[in-house]
């Protein structure tokens, strides 16, 4: 495998694709008036207490209230034992040290959690933890989990307090490596305390790495060639930061400064146009349908085009197949989080749904994001769930449309002009104007004066009252008023 990240700057934001074999598998999009709230550690105040709910709204000084569940209060729980309610434990006006665990999404505020966690390169640390070694479930084998257990508990002081998880990254590392890690967290939860010592209310005491700082602890591993970035200034400053911190991936990042736009030498422009498209495209003829709601996300598998050459059978196998590695690739180009059910085309047997979900499983092993995955429902459905970190790149990119509201669809002329006929028969019985006219856009105008010109007429004749058009050229196909001269 051949992987490229590419990052694009400029004073707005920061965009960062990543390129396996010439083909686009992330991208991520920070903008600077809204960067992501995740990891970051504030002084927050205690605003509302919900007993009923068991949660409390904390102010971090944002747009929005957070929101704090007693499952995520720091020692609410005893070796599994739930303990006081969070009335007991919060009052408001309270100041207390959050951390955001998940950013604002739609309507919704930050999580919060009051266990602070720092995320290293190669591991997580947990200071406020009795003292354990945690190891990621990707490392499966049991023997690198054990040396890396050893490794790790070699550096740790007897005695001293908090918890490590360690990360896939690490499997790895040298020792040396892990001894710089440490440091780095130990060094940045110092800080965090003594800030917090003297900090205001609703001061933010961290803030994690901005998104081309987080390429180098989160995203470069083993596979990475090169980490290309178009903006002098940024290189210098990733490059400082891998060699004090990731001195294996200083060498692989380059500074592009060629003529032409870095997104557009790899065709990532146009694989961006494409991940906000509702129907994508298969290389055999057939297609996906997202359909991306609050609740749930929606893929439905079609054929399309596509005949096969041997039955329709295997034509269906074929097109499930090569869906199950595209719906994996779009999940996470799209950042597409909560509840998704993917409806590939009906299959016969037995062997070729499992063949499909293996694929499919297979295909989602490279997202770095938390999910589960059932296997057909007796309705022929794939479910799954993959965790919300933040927003996807629609609700970043772009908003509901003003026209339709987000439907999708617009009523036709025709309804509209039927609807105007209804409103007018309300209008003249209520009120007694000399004469009514209406106001609408060129394509309802133009459907009253030639198809729906008769039952205008009969409807003028009916109220005994003259009715005149008039084009709004700025009014959408719904929009309209009835004005009483």
């Amino acid at each position: 495998m051949s992987e490229e990240i590419l990052i694009n700057v400029t004073p707005q934001e920061t965009r960062v694709a990543v390129i396996e074999n010439g083909v686009m598998q992330e991208l991520h999009v920070e903008r600077t008036s809204a960067r992501g709230l995740v990891g970051n550690v504030y002084m927050g105040r205690v605003v509302r207490v919900l007993p009923g709910m068991q949660s409390a709204f904390i102010d971090i000084a944002g747009d929005r209230a957070a929101f704090l569940h007693v499952a995520d209060i720091w020692g609410s729980k005893q070796n599994g034992v739930s303990g006081p309610p969070i009335e007991k434990l919060l009052q408001e006006g309270q100041h207390l040290m959050v951390q955001v665990v998940k950013d604002p999404l739609g309507t919704k505020g930050a999580r919060l959690s009051t266990q602070i966690s720092i995320a290293g390169r190669f591991l997580v640390y947990l200071p406020q933890d009795d003292p354990y070694i945690g190891i990621s479930q990707r490392i499966e084998d049991e023997e690198d989990r054990a040396q890396l257990r050893e490794k790790l508990q070699r550096l740790l002081p007897c005695g001293e307090k908090g918890g490590y998880i360690i990360r896939t990254m690490a499997e790895m590392a040298s020792e040396a490596e892990l001894a710089s890690d440490l440091a780095y967290l130990r060094k940045i939860w110092s800080g965090i305390q003594e800030h917090a010592r003297t900090a205001a209310p609703l001061a933010i005491l961290y803030q994690d790495l901005n998104l081309g700082l987080r390429v180098l602890r989160d995203f470069v591993g083993d596979g990475t060639s090169a980490i290309v970035v178009d903006a002098p200034e940024v290189h210098r400053t990733m490059q400082q930061f891998a060699r004090d911190y990731t001195p294996t991936s200083a060498e692989r990042i380059n500074c592009y400064q060629g003529e032409r736009p870095l997104f557009d030498l790899y065709g990532v422009e146009t694989e961006i146009e494409k991940a906000l498209a509702r129907r994508v495209g298969l290389k055999s003829g057939g297609y996906l349908i997202i359909d991306q709601t609050e609740a749930l996300t929606t893929v439905d598998v079609n054929t399309g085009g596509f005949v096969g050459v041997r039955s329709f059978d295997d034509t269906i196998f074929k097109t499930n197949l090569e869906a199950a590695q595209v719906i994996a690739r779009q999940l996470r180009l799209r950042n597409l989080g909560g509840i998704i059910i993917i409806d590939f085309i009906d299959m016969d047997t037995e062997d070729h749904r499992n063949a499909v979900l293996n694929e499919f499983r297979k295909a989602l092993a490279r997202d770095r994001t938390r999910m589960t995955i059932n296997g057909f429902t007796q309705l022929g459905l794939v479910e799954m769930t993959r965790k919300r970190t933040r927003e996807s790149l629609a609700h970043v990119l772009c908003e509901p449309c003003p026209v339709c509201a987000g439907r999708g669809e617009l009523k036709t002329a025709q309804t509209v002009c039927y609807q105007i006929l209804r409103e007018l028969m309300r209008e003249a019985r209520q009120f007694d104007a000399k004469e009514f006219r209406i106001l609408a856009s060129q394509q309802v105008i133009d459907m009253f004066l030639d198809e729906e010109s008769q039952s205008l007429a009969i409807l003028s004749d009916d109220i005994g009252k003259p009715v005149s058009l008039q084009v709004e050229s700025l009014y959408n196909q719904e929009q309209f008023d009835i004005v009483l001269m």
